[in-house]
């Protein structure tokens, strides 16, 4: 049996794209978009009847509504494929603004009910800083259910938790990056690898403090370098995972073993996290990868949400 089937077995697959052409072969439960997967599908030829069709349609709407109409778009598509539900991001600019992500997540729910999908098969996807966070909380208690994307580090994870966001996403890959950049010719492939690799290593501590207390906040592993590193985290709630490596997981034929589970988490030992704002501030502070990569993730999305709104200018 292939490593992709034997993973659906024990993890919930997600695809992480916005190339529903590509999805339909992998048959994911979930689907997770952002703003650069956005960009580069909206650059294909074989998607440019959506962007067509939503200009023609709304003739006097400002190019951020417009944004807003190809993000529900791609969704809608999407969902006519997937069983699950799929994440829709909201512009990464408002990560630090608690009311206007709320009121761009409300619009968001609104475009897709107009449509006819119920907020259920919707997670509002959202940068995980404080005020995010806090966005969240809000979304949540009004039943709007939320992804926290962009998760480095324990602190961040177990917030989301306290604020009953339905999902997090640890950013896998991005946090083995940070740490072969900065340890140089001190990294080590060999023993910095496999269920040592440090992304897998920060997922799996908040998998573990998660099964430990009982936490029932999603955890969706995120930003895979290689199928190595997906593998080490069999077990996990979720693992989001773009095509080009689910490719290679159906293609090899190898013995799949479960590394997470809560029996394991259970013979741990954890001390509870406090979660207050300044608490939150400090131990972000205190950790300069989660703190780097948090801003960077933002300012990427930003970028890529500007090259979309310029792409749909050109064309309007």
């Amino acid at each position: 049996m292939n490593l992709l089937d034997q993973l659906k077995n024990v993890t919930c697959v997600v695809a992480d794209t916005g190339d529903f052409e590509r999805m339909k072969k992998f048959m994911p439960k979930d689907a997770t978009t952002n703003p650069t997967l956005i960009l580069k599908a909206a650059q294909l030829p074989a998607y440019r009847y959506l962007i067509d069709s939503i200009i023609k349609k709304h003739p006097n709407a400002t190019t951020d509504e417009l944004i807003d109409q190809l993000l529900v778009a791609f969704g809608v598509e999407i969902l006519q494929i997937i069983p699950g539900r799929v994440s829709t991001e909201i512009d990464a600019e408002l990560s630090f603004d608690i009311q206007a992500s709320v009121t761009k997540a409300h619009r968001i729910i609104q475009l897709y009910e107009a449509v006819g999908i119920k907020k259920d098969r919707i997670l509002i996807k959202i940068a995980a800083t404080w005020e995010g966070i806090q966005a969240a909380k809000i979304l949540e208690s009004e039943g709007i259910h939320c992804n926290l994307t962009l998760v480095f580090n324990l602190i961040q994870a177990v917030t989301c938790a306290d604020s009953n966001v339905q999902l997090i996403s640890p950013f896998i890959g991005r946090i083995t990056d940070w740490s072969k950049k900065n340890l140089a010719e001190q990294w080590n492939e060999a023993s910095m690898s496999g269920v040592n690799d440090p992304g897998v290593l920060s997922t799996s501590k908040i998998y573990n403090y998660f099964k430990y207390f009982d936490i029932s906040t999603e955890i969706m592993g995120a930003s895979f370098r290689n199928i190595e590193q997906i593998q080490s985290l069999a077990g996990c709630d979720l693992l989001t995972i773009s095509p080009e490596l689910l490719e290679q997981l159906q293609q090899t034929e190898s013995d799949l073993t479960t590394q997470l589970s809560v029996a394991t988490a259970k013979s741990m030992s954890f001390e509870p996290i406090k979660t207050d704002e300044i608490s939150f501030r400090k131990m972000m502070n205190s950790d300069a990868m989660a703190t780097e990569k948090l801003a960077e993730g933002i300012r990427n999305f930003i970028a890529d949400t500007k090259k979309l709104r310029e792409l749909l200018e050109t064309l309007r």
